[in-house]
Order: C-alpha cells, then structure tokens, then sequence
C-alpha cells in the first residue's frame, strides 16, 4: 500500500505526517504541496508532488489527479493522512484519488501508534 498526503506548514499536521512516514510501512510515500513548498523531512520513499493552489477546486483536483497517476502503482487503495491543509486542498486530493479511481483508507498516529480509520 502506498502513503499519500498533503504538506503544508501547519506544524500540528508536520509533527502527525512526520510520526506517520517513520513508522507506516509502505513502498511509496506521495507528498503533495504547494509549489514551492520545501517538504520539512527526507525520505528516499517520498515522490514530491507540487501543485498551484491558486487553481479553482476542479482544476486543483485535475492537477492532483494527474501527476499522482504517474507516481501511484496499480494498487486498489492507498493510505491517506488529511493531518495537514485545508478544506479545498482536502477535497480536491480525495476526489483526486477516488477519479484515478484508487480506494482510500484513512491513516492517523495516535497514542495507540498508526490507526486506520476507515
């Protein structure tokens, strides 16, 4: 199973996202960002997908959706952290993912450890 998420500065969702990639187990794990956004963490799984949020919701999904395409293997569903971002980013990465189309299992570190809530 890959690892896809959204980066962006809010230091809460860096310190979840951070927790998640040292301990997920997964081949690939997709960042998507900003344009621009320097990631805050290194990891030779990370492929680094940068997009123009000043893009209207459709055409940020469709931006979304298609560089993810070239990144995401065959698989039937990835996991998903929506630790970082907002509403708009949110929406258009799942509808980006579920257009591909690839299933999505949401993915949380809690005290317990990596949760999978859905």
């Amino acid at each position: 199973m890959e690892f896809v998420t959204y980066v962006s500065d809010d230091k809460d969702g860096i310190g979840q996202i951070t927790a998640l990639i040292k301990r997920i187990e997964c081949d690939k794990i997709v960042c998507v960002c900003a344009s621009g956004f320097e990631l805050p963490f290194e990891d030779s799984r990370i492929a680094k997908v940068e997009v123009d949020l000043s893009k209207p919701l459709q055409g940020l999904r469709d931006e979304m959706k298609e560089k993810m395409k070239k990144i995401l293997s065959n698989d039937f569903e990835v996991a998903l952290s929506l630790a970082c971002g907002k509403g708009k980013e949110h929406m258009a990465l799942v509808s980006a993912l579920l257009n591909i189309p690839v299933g999505v299992r949401l993915v949380a570190f809690t005290k317990s450890g990596i949760e999978y809530l859905s």
